[in-house]
């Protein structure tokens, strides 16, 4: 306890993991979600864009919703959950990470998986500016992480936060990057670096004393990039460094509020290790469901929202 009996179950072909992550993340379509932005800067002068979707009515709880890797505020995963929320009441705001929002960010760093400083001034900005009483953080995959290291820190955060949830969250990043380099997982592992090589290849115009070409061309596989990019840019020693520092696992018994991890057993992009069950078991706030079916981030349902949009909701109204 709280171990979570979940009652999902995925139709049809979308019992086959790699199927609902494919068919989710790139067929999915949501419509009807109006966005609003906003520009927040941040103290080293870059910037994170901001998209709110809000309730018909006026709403006293915000979820604050994070993406995952590459992902920005207007992926399906993104506006689902907006449109369930919204639709009952509740606004939320789609947070961009740095260089996600359709412009590139100003500086050489950008996003990562532990990067929580900037979701803090996220946070912080919405308190001084918006009348919130609850708060509600729920983040996809990388976004997953961010929120449960950020609630497991040893920092101030704002008393709004009332919980979070995290969905196909990788809590052990170096046991997802070996997941990641699995056979199975090749076509991921090549869209992925696809589309970090890209971002890099525009880093390396902007600041040429920072990367070069033949630093790029050197990034085979995708651990490759935490090791050329990543851990430099962001502080770390390498990309094992960064994978053990930013990893939410080690921080998951300091949380005090009310979390819901809901990963999929067929998830080939988690290990074992990213759904720490006998945790959850000693723990009193810290919630896993863990049903065989789902993928990655593909927990379908016919119908118009997906099982984690639908279980996020209960979860909130159960919780506040």
């Amino acid at each position: 306890m709280p171990l979570v009996h979940s009652s999902y179950r995925a139709p049809h072909l979308f019992k086959n993991g790699y199927f609902s992550t494919v068919y989710s993340g790139l067929f999915r379509q949501v419509n009807g979600v109006n966005q609003e932005r906003e520009r927040l800067t941040l103290p080293d002068g870059d910037f994170i864009d901001l998209d709110w979707m809000r309730a018909p009515s006026p709403s006293n709880t915000l979820v604050v919703l994070l993406h995952g890797l590459e992902g920005d505020s207007k992926r399906p995963y993104m506006l689902g959950a907006a449109k369930i929320f919204n639709q009952n009441g509740i606004d939320t705001v789609g947070v961009n990470f740095r260089g996600c929002s359709g412009e590139y960010n100003k500086k050489y760093r950008s996003y990562h998986s532990g990067e929580t400083e900037d979701l803090h001034q996220i946070l912080l900005h919405i308190v001084a500016n918006h009348s919130y009483n609850n708060i509600v953080l729920r983040g996809i995959s990388l976004g997953g992480n961010v929120l449960l290291k950020y609630l497991g820190e040893d920092r101030d955060r704002p008393k709004e936060i009332k919980m979070g949830i995290a969905v196909s969250a990788p809590c052990d990043l170096y046991g997802s990057m070996l997941e990641l380099h699995q056979w199975y997982n090749r076509p991921y592992e090549i869209y992925f670096k696809h589309y970090l090589i890209k971002r890099l290849k525009h880093k390396s115009i902007l600041f040429p004393d920072r990367i070069q070409k033949a630093d790029i061309k050197g990034i085979s596989r995708l651990r490759d990039f935490d090791d050329v990019y990543t851990a430099p840019a962001h502080g770390f020693e390498s990309g094992l460094h960064y994978y053990k520092a930013s990893s939410s696992l080690g921080y998951l018994e300091n949380i005090r509020v009310p979390v819901l991890l809901l990963n999929a057993q067929n998830d080939s992009f988690l290990s074992a290790s990213c759904t720490p069950m006998s945790f959850a078991e000693q723990s009193k706030n810290f919630y896993i469901e863990h049903p065989r079916h789902g993928g990655h981030v593909g927990f379908h349902l016919n119908g118009p929202f997906y099982y984690d949009e639908k279980c996020s909701l209960t979860f909130v109204q159960e919780h506040l």
